[in-house]
């Protein structure tokens, strides 16, 4: 019984010895040092992460609606309420349990066997350890910190892509309110041009033909108002869903229209060294392939000696008829005899498994480079297309609005021609909203790109364009 004293002892002073603990927080105070630098980027700072909403965050998100919800404090209420954050925190909290189970020495084994024969009555008692358990515990305990960090990495990610999302959802919630009070003011304009038309058409003054022209026109201005009402409501409850609001949360108030253009912007030098030195993608990338490279050498030293077993027995023989007993001391030491597999196939995985871990920091590398480039591009394109209608096409439709108005009170045109012109200036002006809208949605895409991870598919320019063809057919 000595030896089975001094083995559970061990045992104990081992278990003590490789004991690992829970961060408090679950991580949080790592994620947003994480995503600090791209959260500032994005305009949003001193952003507090909670894995789960408490009474004292429903506080703080009523305060931060305020009168009006500005974008900045629309993303601090997404990282504060969002289900998604706190399913993505969870998942870090599962991966931090995976690591202090890794750095766990394994249990010891107990077994107990009683077997009669005649008079006889044998028993015996051992007590096991998985040796290739403790002695390859360095290793596990290091694979699963490394998986950590990893998992710290993606949730940062997820964070970062969550505040990318609900300030586009914002900006995009913002000009589609704009532009829907910009198509109930055509539909006002072409009502009165069909009403109109129709007194001229009944007292013979105007024929069926313009008439029916102008009674068109208002049909696709309603048509356009209520697909305009209807896309702000869609994107007002994208914006909803982001920020996990419900109920009596959802009845906040946007500003009445977008931020103006900045005065300055931003040039192309230096952006592709700024991506690969602070995406939070290409560190993960490269994180893992130094992980699978410290893997191999477990892989060689465990590739066909994947278990050893060492057990301390006790066996005591008692002879019922005299009374007599034997006892018998020992250890056994099992392990499994590498006869067919000596690990080959393991390295040739683990060799593979490196090649393609670099070979995927390679292609994180290149696409980083190409989405800043792709991202600044667009951005400065979109800043000049925002910039040519508010100085130019914005302010010539109201001259020619206001020149045609002093006409008309001239009696130099008629009222067709003026509303008709009121149109024209109406879509010039949901053409310049739209351009502002893509810019500070590529925006968005390009401070993600530089200081934070994939921003996936870039916002483009076709929502521009499409409303520069329906400026096309308002003259």
């Amino acid at each position: 019984m000595k030896s089975l004293h001094q083995l559970g002892l061990l045992c104990a002073a081992l278990s003590l010895a490789g004991c690992a603990s829970l961060s408090p927080d679950g991580g949080v105070s790592a994620i947003q040092d994480s995503a600090s630098p791209s959260l500032k980027a994005l305009g949003v700072s001193n952003a507090q992460i909670v894995t789960a909403p408490t009474a004292q965050t429903q506080d703080t998100i009523k305060a931060l609606m305020g009168t009006t919800l500005t974008m900045d404090n629309a993303v601090r209420i997404a990282l504060l309420n969002s289900p998604a954050i706190a399913a993505s925190m969870a998942q870090l909290r599962i991966s931090e349990a995976d690591r202090v189970q890794a750095a766990t020495l394994p249990n010891p084994h107990f077994s107990f066997m009683r077997a009669v024969e005649g008079d006889k009555v044998m028993i015996e008692r051992a007590i096991g350890l998985n040796i290739i358990g403790i002695l390859t515990l360095p290793w596990r305990s290091q694979w699963q910190g490394q998986q950590l960090e990893l998992a710290k990495l993606q949730a940062a990610q997820d964070v970062i892509r969550l505040a990318a999302d609900t300030r586009k959802a914002w900006i995009s919630a913002v000009a589609a309110q704009q532009s829907a009070q910009y198509a109930a003011q055509a539909k006002l304009a072409a009502e009165a041009a069909g009403e109109l038309a129709r007194r001229m058409a009944r007292v013979g003054n105007w024929s069926k033909l313009n008439q029916a022209k102008e009674q068109a026109m208002l049909a696709d201005t309603a048509t356009m108002q209520a697909r305009a009402e209807n896309m702000a409501f869609s994107e007002r409850e994208r914006l909803i869903r982001l920020m996990g609001l419900w109920g009596e949360q959802t009845r906040f108030n946007l500003p009445d229209r977008l931020p103006e253009l900045p005065g300055e912007v931003r040039d192309a030098q230096g952006i592709e060294a700024q991506a690969l030195s602070q995406r939070l993608d290409v560190r993960s990338a490269t994180m893992q392939a130094d992980n699978v490279a410290k893997s191999l050498g477990y892989v060689r030293a465990s590739g066909f000696i994947n278990a050893l077993d060492l057990k301390l027995i006790r066996e005591t023989t008692v002879d019922q008829a005299t009374g007599d007993k034997e006892r018998l001391r020992g250890w056994e030491l099992e392990l499994p005899i590498p006869l067919f597999d000596w690990g080959g196939a393991a390295n040739a995985r683990a060799q593979a498994t490196y090649m393609q871990s670099v070979a995927r920091v390679r292609k994180t590398a290149v696409d980083a480079r190409s989405e800043a480039r792709t991202a600044w591009h667009s951005y400065r394109t979109a800043h000049d297309i925002a910039k040519h209608y508010r100085d130019e096409i914005v302010p010539l439709r109201k001259f020619i609005n206001d020149e045609n108005l002093l006409r008309y009170n001239g009696m130099l045109i008629g009222v067709f021609e003026l509303l008709g012109d009121t149109r024209a200036n109406i879509s010039a002006v949901s053409a310049s909203i739209d351009a502002l809208r893509d810019f500070w949605l590529i925006e968005t895409d390009l401070q993600t790109a530089l200081t934070g991870t994939s921003p996936g598919g870039l916002a483009g320019l076709q929502a521009t364009t499409t409303a520069g063809n329906g400026e096309a057919k308002g003259h």
